[in-house]
């Protein structure tokens, strides 16, 4: 009788420790039911195909974007061979790099992928093993990322940049032949005309000596239009490696170009400590000289006052040249770095209205950018950025 008593105290004990393994197994399901859950919600959330392909290369998990791709949900794709669902093409094409993967290697490439509707996809994919204990692999995952639209924006941006090439070749050309072919004929106009006046200056009439001025101002302008153009189109073939540039020694230099306008003008010229940059140093001549020479130019009624300084921000100087001239209208600020636009008359301003697009260009080909700060009648501060470079 004791020995039956025991046996069934054993049998109770055994079957409450059955239950609570079932009940621990339970609450093991739970929460690996609320793990895939939780997974699935975050890779369904994802742009990218996700999926677990086991080594006889059939699919084990798949995310929604999986499904939205082939058209079919996970449970049609569940268990199925990978060349059942990308197509007998398709997978030729990536067989190559499953081998690898399921060899134990991860891997990550670029390829043309063609479907079995007959288009084609450029997508980008990582394939990563997963191995068992005795470290085989079981599998593999795959993140798959549909960059055909890039792919495409590379490719209008290589065409765009070979058109842009082709362009300012024949921009080149063009200015090589404005040097030479144009200002020859131009130089003989100005020349016979001048030479017009001289021998025959006694008797002509007040009207003829006007027309005469006009026509060697003319040729004059055009001229130096010519010599823009011609400067604006070397900007980017034709300019020089950079090197360290001392910008004190460059605003030095633009003083003494600047001479004859500063003295007749009585501008006053002061700076702040300026660095050595990484760059052009014909270009950075140029683009200090137009923007101060358009200080002087565009004064007030006021003696020009023009202040150059430098701040350094990040990984990048910051430059700024100031002026108390006429200001400048916020409508136009983008207008004016624009090729020939002029905001002034002519017999007011002199000018072709090419200074500020030759700034624009030197500075962006420099990697850096330019803007302006004005107000009618309050003066204008113009800034451009210049990257450090070593």
């Amino acid at each position: 009788m004791k020995n039956k008593a025991k046996t069934k105290e054993q049998l109770i004990n055994e079957l409450t420790e059955l239950r609570q393994r079932i009940a621990e197994l339970e609450k093991s399901e739970e929460a690996l039911r609320k793990s895939e859950e939780h997974l699935r919600l975050i890779t369904d959330s994802l742009p990218v195909l996700i999926s677990y392909i086991d080594s006889e290369q059939r699919y084990r998990f798949n995310n929604k974007t999986y499904e939205e791709w082939f058209g079919h949900s996970s449970k049609e794709i569940y268990g199925k061979h990978i060349r059942d669902v990308l197509g007998e093409q398709a997978y030729q094409t990536v067989s190559k790099y499953i081998e690898t993967v399921l060899s134990g290697e991860t891997i990550t490439y670029e390829d043309y992928v063609p479907y079995k509707d007959g288009g084609m996809r450029y997508i980008k994919a990582s394939y990563i093993p997963h191995f068992d204990e005795q470290k085989k692999v079981k599998g593999y995952f795959s993140l798959v990322s549909d960059i055909t639209g890039r792919k495409q924006a590379e490719e209008n941006l290589r065409k765009t940049l070979a058109e842009l090439e082709r362009s300012n070749k024949e921009l080149e050309q063009f200015a090589y032949v404005a040097s030479h072919d144009l200002q020859e004929p131009l130089r003989m106009v100005a020349s016979f005309v001048s030479l017009l006046e001289k021998r025959y200056g006694d008797k002509l009439n007040t009207e003829a000596k006007e027309f005469i001025n006009y026509a060697v101002e003319g040729s004059n302008r055009l001229q130096k239009l010519i010599n823009d153009l011609l400067v604006y189109s070397r900007l980017s073939t034709r300019g020089k490696s950079f090197e360290p540039v001392d910008c004190h020694s460059i605003l030095g230099q633009i003083i003494v170009n600047l001479s004859v306008a500063i003295e007749e003008n009585q501008a006053i010229i002061t700076n702040d400590d300026l660095p050595n940059v990484m760059a052009d140093s014909s270009q950075m001549v140029q683009l200090f000289q137009n923007l101060i020479e358009n200080a002087i130019r565009f004064r007030s009624k006021e003696n020009p006052q023009i202040h150059i300084s430098a701040t350094e921000k990040g990984d990048e100087w910051v430059f700024s040249v100031r002026d108390n001239g006429i200001g400048i209208d916020p409508e136009h600020f983008e207008r004016i770095f624009v090729i020939f636009q002029r905001l002034n008359p002519r017999a007011d301003y002199p000018g072709a209205g090419m200074g500020l697009s030759i700034c624009k260009k030197i500075v962006e080909r420099h990697g850096g950018k330019i803007w302006v700060n004005s107000e009618p009648a309050k003066g204008s501060t113009f800034y451009f950025t210049i990257p450090k470079r070593r």
